[in-house]
């Protein structure tokens, strides 16, 4: 509804043509840029729940779908002024999470929204293309709010063809504790307490990126995103079976450092030809080693009509607090059966179809984009996922 109302917001707007004179005026009131909405559905299935120790159902389907609004504004100064305004809203049915309490019908946590709206606001100078700006994040959903902060900041050189960029982040995170039902302390009416209280977990990190133009057909960027996470880590509902029988929630340390970098080339090939290249390398003191690399090749099939082929093929050293159902040492100190923190190999491909034409999307010239792109999803560890998404974008 929110976005039907837009739209009609939109379609009251009269594109009246400015007449060029003398002065080079240029007119510094807000306009809307761009609409973007994407809608996906994804739905994944496997037998290595971490919730039931390891094993046991993986069902799950997210519905989420995103509205973002691109408004821009000239101060007198000549800077434009964006402002990103996005709004998120997901929601899951999870069949494993609802094992978290099996002697109820449908718990609480079977099913969850999650909404995530944000700001951004963006300064540029339109001569040299240098930037800067911030953004403020929040995020809610059954057991979870988030509240966060970004910084950004870019920086070309003269010749427009090296640019830097740089991002901080900040989240400040609080988790309600639930335990299985099998863990939980008796609350003061006798009945069993549902949680235990809450935990923060505070996540911070960069990014560092260089692009370069090569020549005309080649450009190339390395980029490198280091993180820090402090304070509970470990998803406590997640049961942990030892070789000795007994059971344990979770548990891994409350401290994380990851090191990703990553590098990505995309060539020219012809006219109607491109190709996407990336690589991406990530550490952590967890002991996970992981190596990602993407292909993508978009073709041009008419001036308006686009599709793109992607692969992508990913390679895990898993982390060493790790084991599968009732592997763990009754003395381990950290422990999980988590098979996202595993050993594993995986392939994502699919391809996605892109509309623009000339007089808009369906003769509508404000919907001037529409993107349509599939993907599949598999893993070693016998997970399995698809995933649909629709993206239309008005100007």
């Amino acid at each position: 509804m929110l976005f039907i109302g837009i739209l009609g917001a939109n379609g009251q707007i009269k594109l009246n043509k400015t007449v060029a004179d003398s002065s080079n005026y240029q007119s510094r009131s807000l306009k809307i840029d761009e609409i973007n909405l994407v809608s996906a559905y994804y739905k994944q299935n496997g037998n290595n729940s971490a919730v039931t120790g390891g094993i046991g159902t993986e069902k799950l389907s997210d519905f989420a779908n995103t509205l973002d609004l691109q408004l821009s504004k000239l101060n007198k100064a000549g800077n434009k002024n964006t402002f990103l305004f996005e709004i998120g809203i997901d929601h899951y049915t999870s069949a494993s999470s609802d094992k978290i309490d099996p002697s109820t019908i449908s718990s609480a946590s079977m099913s969850d929204t999650r909404i995530y709206p944000s700001l951004n606001w963006t300064q540029s100078n339109e001569k040299t293309g240098n930037s800067f700006g911030f953004t403020g994040f929040f995020s809610t959903e059954y057991d979870y709010q988030s509240l966060g902060a970004g910084f950004n900041l870019s920086r070309l050189s003269k010749n427009k063809n090296t640019q830097f960029d740089f991002k901080l982040s900040a989240f400040l995170d609080t988790w309600k504790v639930i335990l299985p039902i099998e863990l939980r302390s008796p609350a003061n009416s006798g009945q069993l307490s549902k949680s235990e209280g809450s935990s923060p977990r505070n996540s911070f990190s960069a990014a560092f990126s260089l692009s370069q133009v090569i020549n005309p057909k080649l450009q190339a960027l390395i980029m490198i995103e280091p993180a820090y996470q402090k304070g509970l880590l470990d998803t406590k509902y997640q049961r942990v079976y030892f070789t000795d029988g007994s059971l344990k929630a979770e548990n891994l340390p409350d401290q994380r450092y990851k090191l990703p970098i990553a590098a990505r080339i995309n060539y020219f090939a012809t006219d109607r030809v491109i190709l996407r290249t990336y690589y991406r390398f990530f550490m952590d003191n967890w002991g996970i080693r992981a190596h990602t690399a993407e292909i993508e090749v978009p073709v041009k099939l008419t001036s308006f009509i686009s599709i793109s082929p992607f692969y992508r093929y990913n390679h895990q050293t898993g982390a060493h607090y790790f084991a599968a159902y009732g592997e763990h040492a009754p003395t381990s100190q950290y422990y999980t059966s988590d098979y996202d923190l595993s050993t594993l190999n995986s392939d994502f491909y699919g391809a996605g179809i892109r509309i623009t034409p000339p007089n808009g999307v369906f003769g509508w010239q404000h919907l001037n984009m529409l993107e349509l792109r599939y993907g599949h999803y598999s893993r070693s560890t016998n997970l399995m996922s698809d995933i649909i998404s629709l993206n239309l974008k008005i100007k």
